[in-house]
Parts: C-alpha cells; sequence; structure tokens
C-alpha cells in the first residue's frame, strides 16, 4: 500500500539537537525522554522509508522567533527537499509577527526555492489562526496556489502556548474567509476533538491529521469520523521523530477500517492535496 507521510522531519543529529534544546520544547523533550531518539544519517532515514513503503513525506518548516528566539529552521527544510525531491516536500514556517517581510519571504520560497506550502504554529506565535496578522499569509497562500498546515494542539510543557490558539472553531472562521485555501489541521484539533471533525466535515476545503493523539483519550472518535463522517478529510502523519514513523504505522494498521478507507486515509486524501504541486 502506497503511503504518505503528512508530518515528517528526518531525525539527523541536527534535528535531534536542535528539538531537544529549542526554547520551545526543550521541557517536553526532558519529560518524554526525547533524548533517547537514535539520531541517523539522512541516506539511512530515506532508506527506513523505503523499508516501510512510504512514497512521499511532507516536512513542516517552523518559525517562531519572534516569541522564542528560536531561529526559523527552514533552511534545514529546504537541504532535506534538496537532498531527496522525489521523497520530500517542503512547506515553509511562517511568522506572521514578521509582518509584510514573511508574505515575501513565504513568496520566495515558492517561486525560486521549490517550497511546496506553508506552515504555521498559532499557539507559538500566541494569537488565534484567525487574527489578522496571519490573513496576508493566507491570501498569498490563494494566490500562490497552495496548502496551509496550522498546528492545532498544544504540546505540555510548551511555556506561553495557550489551548485556546489551537481550538478549531478558529480554523472554521479562516475556512469561511478564504475558501479558495486549502487547510490541514495538524494533532486533530486535540482535545478538541469533535470540534476537528466537525470543522473539516463542514468546511470542503478543511483536512486533518490526528498525529499524536491517536490512542489518546476520545480518539475513538477520530477513528469513527475516518469510517463514516469524514473519510475524504483525514490524512495519515506520523509526528516523526516526536513519533517514530514505524509504530505510528502500526497504530493505523490496527485500526478497524476498510481497506478503501485505510487507502485514502494512508495515500490518497493526501495526494489530493498535493496533486496540483507535486515535484515532477
Amino acid at each position: 500500500m502506497a503511503i504518505i507521510d503528512f508530518r515528517f522531519r528526518p531525525n539527523t543529529p541536527e534535528t535531534i539537537t536542535g528539538i531537544a534544546t529549542s526554547a520551545m520544547f526543550k521541557a517536553a523533550c526532558e519529560a518524554i525522554g526525547f533524548e533517547r531518539r537514535k539520531p541517523q544519517p539522512l541516506d539511512e532515514i530515506v532508506a527506513g522509508l523505503d523499508a516501510r513503503g512510504v512514497d512521499l513525506c511532507v516536512i513542516t518548516g517552523r518559525d517562531s522567533e519572534t516569541t522564542y528566539g528560536s531561529p526559523s529552521n527552514n533552511p534545514s527544510v529546504l537541504s532535506f527537499v534538496r537532498a531527496y525531491p522525489t521523497r520530500f516536500i517542503g512547506f515553509w514556517g511562517v511568522d506572521p509577527h514578521k509582518g509584510m517581510a514573511a508574505v515575501r519571504d513565504l513568496r520566495h520560497a515558492v517561486s525560486e526555492l521549490g517550497m511546496r506550502g506553508a506552515s504555521i504554529d498559532p499557539y507559538l506565535a500566541h494569537i488565534r489562526p484567525n487574527e489578522a496578522r496571519y490573513y496576508p499569509i493566507y491570501a498569498a497562500c490563494c494566490d500562490l496556489g497552495i496548502p496551509v498546515v496550522i498546528t492545532t494542539a498544544p504540546p505540555p510543557q510548551v511555556a506561553g502556548a495557550v489551548m485556546d490558539y489551537t481550538d478549531p472553531r478558529h480554523v472554521d472562521i479562516v475556512a469561511r474567509d478564504f475558501p479558495d485555501l486549502t487547510i490541514v489541521m495538524s494533532h486533530g484539533g486535540y482535545p478538541f476533538v469533535n470540534e476537528a471533525i466537525f470543522t473539516c466535515l463542514r468546511n470542503a476545503n478543511v483536512y486533518m491529521d490526528c498525529s499524536e493523539y491517536e490512542l489518546a483519550p476520545m480518539a475513538d472518535a477520530y477513528v469513527q469520523a475516518m469510517s463514516s463522517f469524514i473519510p475524504d478529510k483525514v490524512i495519515f502523519a506520523s509526528a516523526h521523530p516526536f513519533i517514530e514513523q514505524a509504530d505510528a504505522l502500526d497504530v493505523y494498521a490496527k485500526m478497524p477500517l476498510s481497506d478503501e478507507v485505510r487507502h485514502k486515509i494512508m495515500y490518497g486524501n493526501a495526494l489530493r492535496i498535493l496533486g496540483g504541486i507535486l515535484p515532477s
């Protein structure tokens, strides 16, 4: 079965060190023992994708420099995509507090550097996704014909990360204001599970992944929704290296899904999102 992983970051030594020592995730990493994650060279990581049958991975960038002082990881996203352009799809991280400079940077990344989407983290920006500072970014995405990944679940132990910033009801407003914008809510809006499901159901342009929360309390609603309400709106994402990709794949293999729905979740729905922007 073909597989697209919509949230994957290669676990190179630089990635593991960068995450573990970042201003955003240092405490969370200490709590989960992230330092035990095994770093690998990039060629071994790609060989692992081959072994697991993963065709493509979306690597989402992050820019939270204004709120946390950490430099953007966009350069590493670019380096991964350039190293393996047929395996990795890059989404450019955008800091809304940088105003039109961020918009110009995004346009350059897509038009000149080959990035295929945008990525934002409202909980790290400390504002809601329907806040006015995001709207020039969404307008640019519509103009460029690219999707945006919106992180909609705050990890524990992240200073300043308020749950309200990730409520899918705010994404519902964005979807209304930008009906031409393809939106992926990453991490399933947890713990706002029902709100996330209904936001996907009522907006043709909204999708979600449930990465990291497939086994959390209330996650059975995600599985029920995949098989009934929104089989065309959920995509697989591992959240690697926070979650080992092999472990995430095993979770989905055990879900009580029909073959048709499983194909949609693991590949077909993501292909529909990426279809017009895939590298040749």
